[in-house]
C-alpha cells in the first residue's frame, strides 16, 4: 500500500506481497513526476527514510525551478523528434556545408523514417537499441549505422542538455560496431610516377595530402601564408568541393586551425608553384580558368588523367594519399595521437580503427622492448 505524502511529492511503497511490509527486508520504491511532468518510478531504497529523503529532494528541486523554465522543459519534451531535429541542425553553425549535407542525408534516409513522430521525452535506451537493431535488420552498412548513431546521439544529448529528456537515453547502449573498409595505400613509386606526369597544381595537391595529411578540400586551399615556419604548415580553412566556397575546417569552428609538420619536399613544392604560377592577393595558389578555387571535379579529372599517363591500373583514388601520410608516420614510430591530431580526426578511436594494423608495435615487439629494460 502506498504511503501518501504532501500533495505533489509523490508516493512511497513496496512492491512485495509480504503481509507486514513495514517489517520485511524488501526495498522501498517511489513514484513521482519530474520537472517535465513525466511520471517516473525508482526503487532500491533500503529504508522508508531513504525513500522519503529522495522524494523530498525531487520535490525541492521542482519547487526551486522557475515556473517558466519548467514549462519550457515540458514543452520541449513534448516536441516530436522530427520537429526538434529541424531546429537543431540550423543551430550547428560550426558545421561545414559538406557536413550539413551528410547529416541531412542520414536524417532523411535512416533516422526520421524510424523516429520522426516520437516525442523527445519518450526516448530511452530501449528506443535507441531498437533503432540500432532496425538498421541491422535492414542490412544497412556498418559505416552508415555508426554515422546515423552518432548523429542521433548529438541531437538527443542536446535535447537532454536543454531539459527535454530527464534520463540518459544512451545509458548501457552498445553502439554499432564500425569496421572500416580495407584501405588502399599508394606506393612511393606510384606517387613519384603520378607527380612526374601531373600538372604543377596537381603536384601541390599530391604533396600536401601525402606529405602533410591534408584532406581534399584543405589541399584546394593551399596558401603560401600557411607556411608559418620552415617545417610547419598551418591549415586554417578548406574549399568546399562542390560549391567552390571557403569554409571552416571539418569538425572545427570558424577561426580554428591545426598545425602539421611540413617536410622540405612540400615546402619546396609550394614555393616552386608560387614562383612559377603565382598566388592571388590572399596567398591562395590553386585556381582554374573559370574559378578562383578548385572543386572535386577538378581533382577527379586531373587525377584520372595522371593515373592513365602514369600507367597505374589498380583502383586508387586521391584520398589514398592521406592513407600514405598516416602509414608513413606510423611506420617511423610517430605516436598515433599525433597522427590523429595532424589528420584532423575529432576522435582518436577513428584513427585507431583505420590505421592500427599499420602500427609497427605488436605484443611480441613490446615483449622484446620490455625485456631489454629488465
Amino acid at each position: 500500500m502506498a504511503t501518501k505524502l504532501i500533495r505533489g511529492m509523490g508516493s512511497c511503497f513496496k512492491t512485495c506481497s509480504c503481509k507486514r511490509q513495514g517489517g520485511c527486508a524488501h526495498p522501498y520504491a517511489i513514484r513521482f513526476r519530474d520537472g517535465t511532468g513525466r511520471q517516473r518510478e525508482e526503487s532500491g531504497y533500503p529504508t522508508q527514510d531513504d525513500a522519503l529523503d529522495r522524494l523530498t529532494q525531487v520535490y525541492n528541486e521542482k519547487r526551486s525551478t522557475p515556473i517558466q523554465q519548467a514549462e519550457m522543459k515540458r514543452t520541449l519534451g513534448k516536441q516530436r523528434f522530427g520537429q526538434y531535429a529541424s531546429t537543431w541542425l540550423p543551430r550547428q553553425r560550426h558545421y561545414a556545408p559538406g557536413t550539413v549535407r551528410t547529416v541531412k542525408r542520414l536524417l532523411d534516409s535512416q533516422i526520421l523514417p524510424a523516429l520522426e513522430s516520437r516525442r523527445i521525452n519518450s526516448f530511452s535506451p530501449t528506443v535507441v537499441d531498437d533503432f540500432i537493431m532496425s538498421m541491422e535488420e535492414r542490412k544497412i552498412g556498418l559505416a552508415t549505422q555508426q554515422n546515423a548513431f552518432d548523429t542521433l546521439k548529438k541531437i538527443l544529448l542536446d535535447a537532454r542538455r536543454r531539459g527535454g529528456i530527464t534520463d540518459d537515453p544512451f545509458q548501457g547502449v552498445v553502439p554499432p560496431g564500425y569496421v572500416p573498409n580495407r584501405i588502399t595505400i599508394p606506393t612511393l613509386e606510384e606517387i613519384h610516377a603520378l607527380k612526374a606526369v601531373a600538372s604543377e597544381a596537381l603536384v601541390v595537391v599530391i604533396d600536401l595530402m601525402s606529405g602533410c595529411g591534408h584532406r581534399n578540400g584543405e589541399a584546394y586551399a593551399a596558401n603560401l601564408n600557411g607556411m608559418v615556419a620552415d617545417d610547419v604548415y598551418r591549415i586554417t580553412e578548406q574549399i568546399e568541393g562542390r560549391t567552390r566556397e571557403r569554409a571552416p575546417l571539418k569538425h572545427r569552428k570558424p577561426g580554428d586551425f591545426r598545425e602539421v609538420p611540413m617536410p622540405a619536399t612540400v615546402r619546396d613544392s609550394l614555393l616552386k608553384y608560387g614562383h612559377n604560377v603565382g598566388a592571388d592577393p590572399d596567398g591562395f595558389l590553386l585556381r582554374t580558368q573559370r574559378s578562383p578555387y578548385w572543386a572535386h571535379t577538378t581533382l577527379e579529372y586531373q587525377w584520372n588523367a595522371a593515373k592513365k599517363r602514369a600507367g597505374i591500373t589498380r583502383k586508387l583514388n586521391s584520398y589514398a594519399l592521406r592513407h600514405f601520410f598516416a602509414s608513413n608516420c606510423l611506420a617511423r614510430g610517430i605516436p598515433i595521437t599525433d597522427v590523429a591530431e595532424w589528420m584532423g580526426h575529432s576522435n582518436i578511436n577513428m584513427t585507431y580503427r583505420i590505421y592500427r594494423h599499420l602500427m609497427p608495435a605488436s605484443i611480441g615487439r613490446a615483449a622484446r622492448v620490455l625485456e631489454a629494460g629488465l
